[in-house]
C-alpha cells in the first residue's frame, strides 16, 4: 500500500495505462505541457512525447468527436473535459456518437474511450461549474458512468474504464481532488459494474457515491456511537448499476437511505428506490428515504452552498429517523 492524493493516483493510473498499452492516448484543454488544469496528467509529455498526450483548442465538442474517431480507428484515447457542467457541448458526440456506434454496426465496430470529467459540487464554483447531472448520462443505453470514492478507486476504476470495450465516462469530484489514501501496489483494475461494501452493517443500508459517499462514512460514525448499524454501500458504477449488491444489502438491513449530490427529481436515487419498491419491496420495513440537494441550481456563497448539500448531521437525522421511527 501507498498513501496518495486522489490527483496522485488518477495520474499514476494514466501513466501506467500509457505504459502498458502504445494504443492509449490522452487529450484535452492543457493536458500536455502543464499537465492539466489540476494536475492530473503533470509529467506525462515529457514521459510519453507530445503524440500520446496532446493539448486541443477549447471545444469540448472537438475533443469528445475526436475521441470517438481514434476509438473507431483502433486506439484507447482518454479525453479531458475541465468541468462536468461542460459536457453539454459535447452530447451529440457521446450520445448520438459514441453509445451507438457498436449497436448500429452490429457489433463491427467499437468505441472502447474515456471521458474524465472533473465535478465542481461542493467547492464554491458557482451554479454552471457544480453541477452533478450523471442522470443525463445513466440514461443513455451503451454509456458506462462510474464514480470514484477514494484515492485508490480512483485508480482501479480509471484502470477498468480505459480497458473497457464501451465508451467510459469518469467522474473525478473535486471535493475529494486533495484527499490522501491508501492505494494498493501492482496492477488492480476494478470492474465496471460491480458495487463495494464499504462499511457493514445490519440496520441501515445507506447507498452513496463520490463526495457523498465520504459525508456517509463520516455519518456512519456517528451512528455507530448510538448504537446503530450502517451499512454503506458504494456503486461505484452508475451505469450499469450492480442492482444485486444493492439488493442484498437491503434484504441484510430492511432500510434504504440513498444520499446524492445530484438534485432528486429524476435523478439516480430514484433508479435505486424503483429497485427497493418492485424487487427489493418485500424486505423493506420502512420507507425508502433519498437525501438530496433541493430541486435548484448549486449557490455560490459558501453558507449556502453548506445549507445545499447534504451534510454527515443530515444524513445521520435520516437515518435515526429510519431505524427509530
Amino acid at each position: 500500500m501507498t498513501v496518495r492524493k486522489y490527483w496522485q493516483a488518477v495520474n499514476d493510473a494514466l501513466r501506467e495505462e500509457l505504459a502498458r498499452d502504445e494504443r492509449v492516448v490522452i487529450f484535452g484543454e492543457d493536458v500536455a505541457k502543464p499537465g492539466g488544469p489540476f494536475g492530473a496528467t503533470r509529467g506525462l509529455r515529457e514521459e510519453f512525447g507530445a503524440s500520446r498526450v496532446r493539448d486541443t483548442p477549447i471545444s469540448e465538442a472537438g475533443i469528445v468527436g475526436a475521441a470517438v474517431g481514434a476509438a473507431m480507428t483502433g486506439l484507447r484515447p482518454i479525453a479531458e473535459i475541465m468541468y462536468f457542467d461542460f459536457i453539454t457541448l459535447a452530447m451529440d458526440q457521446l450520445v448520438n456518437q459514441a453509445a451507438k456506434v457498436r449497436y448500429m454496426s452490429g457489433g463491427a465496430l467499437s468505441v472502447p474511450m474515456v471521458v474524465r470529467v472533473f465535478c465542481g459540487a461542493g467547492r464554491g464554483s458557482g451554479p454552471q461549474h457544480s453541477q452533478s447531472v450523471e442522470s443525463w448520462l445513466g440514461h443513455v443505453p451503451g454509456l458506462r458512468v462510474v464514480a470514484p470514492g477514494d484515492p485508490a478507486e480512483a485508480k482501479a476504476l480509471l484502470k477498468g474504464a480505459i480497458r473497457s470495450p464501451d465508451p467510459v465516462i469518469v467522474l473525478d469530484s473535486s471535493r475529494l481532488w486533495t484527499k490522501r489514501g491508501e492505494v494498493p501496489d501492482g496492477d488492480v483494475v476494478a470492474p465496471i459494474g460491480e458495487a463495494r461494501i464499504v462499511r457493514p452493517g445490519n440496520d441501515v443500508t445507506i447507498v452513496a457515491w463520490s463526495w457523498a459517499l465520504s459525508r456517509s462514512l463520516e455519518a456512519a460514525e456517528k451512528l455507530a456511537a448510538q448504537g446503530i448499524s450502517a451499512e454503506v454501500v458504494d456503486p461505484r458504477s452508475l451505469n450499469p448499476l450492480d442492482e444485486k449488491s444493492i439488493m442484498d444489502s437491503l434484504r441484510r438491513t430492511g432500510r434504504l437511505l440513498i444520499v446524492h449530490d445530484a438534485v432528486s427529481t429524476y435523478g439516480p436515487g430514484a433508479e435505486i428506490a424503483a429497485l427497493a419498491a418492485g424487487p427489493g419491496f418485500g424486505a423493506l420495513r420502512a420507507p425508502v428515504v433519498r437525501l438530496t440537494p433541493p430541486f435548484a441550481p448549486a449557490p455560490f456563497p459558501s453558507h449556502l452552498e453548506q445549507a445545499y448539500y447534504p451534510q454527515p448531521a443530515d444524513i445521520e437525522t435520516a437515518a435515526l429517523s429510519l431505524v427509530r421511527g
